[in-house]
């Protein structure tokens, strides 16, 4: 079994290689996957949408700081995806934690895989939309 510290290397350097592809490719919109969806998708690039249920900082922090996993639409120990992002340097992984968790998201970028399941790298910020919300109808 890979231990964390491996996965947490393994994820940044897939994030950093999908971001350097990402800059030389057309800046045409990517189809919207559901997150259930997202491992029949893998290698593509792709907007996954879903609602942010769980969160885990990662330990040992590499580069940037420590890496934050959220989980869409299904919590541990089944997640059905997650994305992986950063806090900034003043507020750390607390910051993106209060950013996403418990809102509706869409993070866009080249779907991964682990052994844990579906991901993608949000190593820029600007991947990750928080959504409005809808007003309730009355």
């Amino acid at each position: 079994m890979m231990s964390f510290r491996t996965l947490v290397v393994t994820i940044c350097s897939i994030g950093l290689t999908s971001l350097a592809l990402a800059q030389g490719a057309a800046k045409a919109a990517p189809p919207r996957v559901a997150p259930a969806e997202a491992k029949n998708h893998i290698g593509e690039a792709a907007t996954v949408c879903g609602t942010v249920v769980d969160s885990k900082v990662a330990d040992p922090g590499v580069g940037r700081g420590k890496p934050v996993f959220f989980d869409l639409d299904e919590p541990q120990p089944k997640p059905v995806f997650f994305f992986v992002a950063f806090g900034t340097p003043e507020g750390g992984p607390q910051e993106a934690i209060a950013a996403y968790q418990g809102k509706q998201v869409c993070v866009t970028g080249k779907i991964s895989s682990l052994a844990n399941g579906p991901f993608i790298m949000a190593a820029d910020r600007t991947q990750v939309k928080v959504q409005k919300a809808q007003a309730q109808a009355k």
